[in-house]
């Protein structure tokens, strides 16, 4: 084992990579892994061998996709960061990673609630803001651990009722959506009845 602990962390920010080199792919100790802002256009998907990384920044960059072997890193618990590319959808495997607590899929062009998300059942935080979100699917609720999502800068006209069923929800933000009866300027349509069921226990709705 390494007497120093930074030789389980690789930092490549903003390298101006364009491709992730090879040998990243041979480092199966790290723990963290950070490709942020690379000019990225794909992740190999011998991405899957780093089963000990705990974070994972893929954020800033073209990606378009990201690979199924994302869903062999065993180990990632609690950082996945994929904001700010161009990615649509998520491979339906990433429901595996039921231990990962914090995901940021903020800034892409998610026109539907990628589904895998809903099936992350240890996720504290999400963060889905700037996407073209119009609602999000019943499956939310199985995300019992969740405290804080994430959902402005949406297209949300919709929201579903089982949203009250994410007992330990503390921070919702709905800022800048679609949502007629978060708009100051449109009173006309009431609130619905699941709001105030979150705001009377505590959970903080940003409107």
């Amino acid at each position: 084992m390494p007497d120093d602990p930074s030789a389980f962390h690789l930092n490549l920010w903003k390298k101006r990579l364009g491709r992730v080199p090879a040998w990243v792919w041979e480092r199966t100790d790290l723990e963290t892994l950070v490709l942020a802002d690379n000019e990225l256009s794909e992740v190999s998907s011998r991405i899957g061998r780093l089963k000990k990384l705990r974070m994972l920044d893929l954020g800033h960059n073209r990606l378009t996709q990201v690979p199924d072997a994302l869903a062999d890193l065993d180990g990632l618990t609690d950082f996945l960061y994929l904001h700010d590319n161009q990615l649509t959808s998520l491979p339906s495997s990433l429901a595996r990673l039921t231990t990962l607590r914090y995901i940021n899929v903020s800034e892409n062009a998610f026109e539907t609630w990628p589904e895998s998300i809903s099936w992350m059942a240890g996720l504290i935080e999400i963060r889905a803001s700037d996407n073209r979100l119009t609602s999000l699917p019943e499956s939310i609720a199985s995300l019992k651990e969740l405290r804080h999502i994430d959902l402005r800068g949406n297209a949300l006209t919709h929201l579903p009722p089982a949203i009250v069923a994410l007992p330990r929800l503390e921070k919702l933000d709905l800022r800048w959506t679609n949502l007629q009866w978060t708009n100051s300027q449109s009173r006309d349509m009431p609130p619905p009845a699941w709001l105030a069921t979150l705001e009377a226990r505590g959970c903080v709705v940003y409107r």
